[in-house]
Parts: C-alpha cells; structure tokens; sequence
C-alpha cells in the first residue's frame, strides 16, 4: 500500500499548497510514487499497468529502485555487488525479470549500468 499511501500524501500536500493536480510542481513524483511497482508485463501493483500505460517517470524509476534496493543493505539482507545487481535485472533470479522492465529502459540501463555504480558508491549509506 506504500505507493498509495505516498500518492495520497502528495496529493495532500498539492491541495494545501493550492496546486492544481494536472500543472503542480509534484506531479512527476506522485506519478512516479504511485507507479514504481507497476511491472511492463502487467503483473506489477497498485494497478496491474501493462506496458506504455505506465508512465514513463514510473518505468524509470522501477529500474532504478530495483538496483537500490539489490545493492544497498538493508535490515533483512546484506547488499549485492553491482555485478549481482546487474545480473538479477538483465537475467531474472524468479522475483525480478527483465520483462518488468521496459525494454527501452532496460536497454539503456545495460548501456550505462556502469553510472549506477558510479552514483550508487558516491550516494552509499554509511552504516
């Protein structure tokens, strides 16, 4: 529900500033907050969107979460290397595959997955 929930609470936000929904300064992050889960192939959540039917700042951004979340360690798990990251996006390992990506996106993030590391290692946690 945290998608919904994010959604919800930027749409909050837009009416107390007096923003309209459709020109506000927040639009792309509530699409992007409730569409980050959904999956290319049309299995992905809140809404089950299929394909150029999720926005574009969602697609990008479920790439870019996916990585994230595999490199950075967490509570429950210890971070993977780039390379195991890489690998799990472009190849699957059963909960992802790559046809939840867009295959535009998914080219474009094997052509430039070096700049993830890149940003990954300058951004990383310090735990």
């Amino acid at each position: 529900m945290h998608t919904v929930y994010g959604r919800n609470a930027i749409l909050k936000a837009e009416e107390a500033l007096g923003d309209n929904p459709e020109t506000s300064f927040l639009r792309v992050a509530r699409e992007i907050t409730i569409s980050h889960h959904e999956k290319w192939d049309g299995s992905g959540y809140p809404y089950g969107l299929k394909g150029p039917d999720i926005p574009i700042s969602g697609r990008l951004m479920a790439i870019t979460d996916v990585y994230d979340a595999l490199v950075s360690k967490r509570v429950y798990k210890n971070s993977m290397s780039h390379e195991e990251a890489v690998q799990i996006i472009t190849e699957g390992d059963g909960r992802t595959m790559p046809n939840h990506f867009d295959p535009a996106v998914l080219g474009a993030f094997i052509e430039l997955n070096s700049q993830f590391r890149v940003i990954a290692e300058k951004y990383r946690d310090e735990v």
